[in-house]
């Protein structure tokens, strides 16, 4: 069997959510949660405006500076943060990436 394609996460990696993979609200525990077939993650409030930001054409370093606009913080530390959850996730097979 072979090792699916490794793509290395950068700044201009462009990310957007695999196929079957879905950001819902979980009424019952008040949560948001990333379905994906036959498993399920609860995420916090950064991670859900992260994986709202993927749209599948901005790059890492876009969403990045938008974020830092929005939060007033340094690019440099939020495109760390940013990669380094693009990076979990796409290990988990939750995104699709491409640089």
């Amino acid at each position: 069997m072979n090792d699916p394609v490794t793509v290395t996460v950068t700044a201009q990696t462009v990310a957007k959510l695999a196929r079957g993979v879905r950001l819902r609200e979980d009424p019952v525990r008040g949560q948001t949660v990333l379905l994906a077939p036959e498993r399920a993650l609860a995420l916090d409030e950064i991670a859900v405006m992260i994986v709202k930001a993927l749209d599948g054409e901005r790059n890492l370093d876009a969403i990045a500076e938008e974020f830092a606009l929005q939060f007033e913080a340094p690019k440099e530390q939020i495109i760390g943060d940013v990669i380094a959850f693009i990076d979990e996730f796409s290990k988990r097979r939750m995104l699709e990436l491409k640089s």
